[in-house]
């Protein structure tokens, strides 16, 4: 373990996590999504083990990531969706990357590119079915569809898919899932009566597949259950959907010291000892990812109860407020207490299977999402590979 703590990463998780979900998808293909490094996982590890654990696909954000992956030798397809215009599809072209088409520019790239490769662009038209973010707004999709299925006649593009994204797929009995899937459907429609034969249809995330099995189609796309954290927290925890959180986030306590009463406890105080104990120091803060708004407030512990960490044979909170490199825990009250030393390891989340505080513990914590817990912790902590392949 590094001095400033260490992630570790549970391949065997990701890889039994990915099977589950190919379980529950039945006859559709999984795409894993390992876009933001694998959800801060890391990219290339967790794809291997998805792949290993029945994922047929990958999906990624941007253009660095696809290539980072056929760098590392991964031949399995994947997608790319999020460029903008003047960012060169030649790369990822000549790659058999598949890029997502959702506006006439783009498809001009994918022409482009094909042209000047000699490789055809293989494309998922993208349709806006109501999330209001990016894809072909209905009106725009007929001549999209057309201009695609003639770049196809040419040889210039290979359209594999139509696709689209839910705006409220963790709440599934919401009215617009069931509108974005008819809008869908009638996009579809739209595109075979002007000629597509549409290999591929995909709408589902990570909350459809695990809870609408109707959006399942031909291919899902689970991003953060691949990494065992439950996309519906209020629907289930991860246990729940047969799913097993795969980070680990702990460091050593840097320091232990006895304190009385009444002692302010880092920047303004927010937190006060209530009588004497034992603060340790843990060397993580929010240059690390951690947030900092999941300090504490001791004058208001219902409002502000600081994130959980396990230590000294049980658990308490952060005291106080997050600072970059470092914050406080309160000792007082844990089994483990009065022989706590420097060097003792204290885990901020996990699988939770032990005992310790999960991310998604973390993520209430700070009024937040598990995704972004996972994914904002910094490279500057190593991340240990264990239960994969190399690990």
């Amino acid at each position: 373990m590094s001095p400033a703590g260490e992630v570790v990463v549970d391949l065997g998780a990701v890889a039994a996590n990915t099977a589950e979900l190919a379980r529950r998808a039945g006859s559709a293909q999984v795409m894993a999504v390992v876009k933001a490094d694998a959800y801060g996982h890391g990219l290339v590890p967790c794809a291997r083990a998805a792949l290993a654990g029945g994922a047929r696909w990958l999906g990624v954000a941007q253009l660095d990531e696809a290539l980072a992956l056929r760098a590392a030798g991964i031949t399995a397809p994947v997608l790319a969706w999020l460029y903008g215009p003047g960012q060169p599809l030649d790369a990822v072209v000549a790659a058999g990357v598949d890029v997502s088409v959702a506006a006439p520019w783009a498809l001009d790239a994918a022409r482009g590119a094909a042209g000047r490769t000699g490789v055809p662009a293989r494309v998922h038209l993208k349709v806006d079915t109501g999330l209001g973010r990016n894809g072909a707004t209905t009106a725009e999709w007929p001549a999209l569809v057309a201009a695609a299925l003639a770049a196809q006649a040419e040889g210039a593009v290979e359209v594999v898919a139509a696709w689209s994204h839910f705006a409220l797929a963790d709440d599934p009995d919401h009215a617009t899932v069931r509108a974005q899937e008819r809008v869908f459907a009638e996009a579809l429609a739209v595109g075979e009566a002007l000629g597509a034969r549409w290999p591929l249809r995909h709408l589902a995330n990570s909350a459809a597949t695990l809870t609408n099995p109707g959006a399942h189609l031909d291919l899902v796309r689970p991003g953060v259950a691949v990494y065992g954290l439950s996309p519906v927290p209020h629907l289930g925890d991860a246990a729940s959907f047969g799913l097993r959180p795969a980070m680990t986030l702990s460091a050593p306590l840097a320091l232990v010291k006895d304190v009385g009463a009444g002692q302010g406890v880092s920047y303004g105080h927010a937190h006060t000892t209530a009588g004497p104990t034992r603060l340790g120091l843990v060397p993580l803060g929010y240059a690390d990812g951690i947030p900092r708004h999941a300090g504490s407030d001791s004058a208001r512990p219902d409002v502000q109860p600081g994130g959980p960490v396990r230590v000294a044979g049980g658990t308490t909170r952060v005291a106080g407020r997050v600072c970059m490199d470092q914050f406080v825990v309160d000792l007082a009250g844990l089994p483990g207490a009065a022989d706590a030393a420097a060097g003792d390891r204290a885990v901020l989340f996990g699988d939770g299977l032990d005992g310790s505080p999960t991310a998604e513990d973390w993520a209430r914590a700070a009024g937040t999402i598990g995704y972004e817990v996972v994914t904002r912790i910094s490279s500057r902590l190593p991340r240990r590979y264990v239960g994969g392949p190399g690990s």
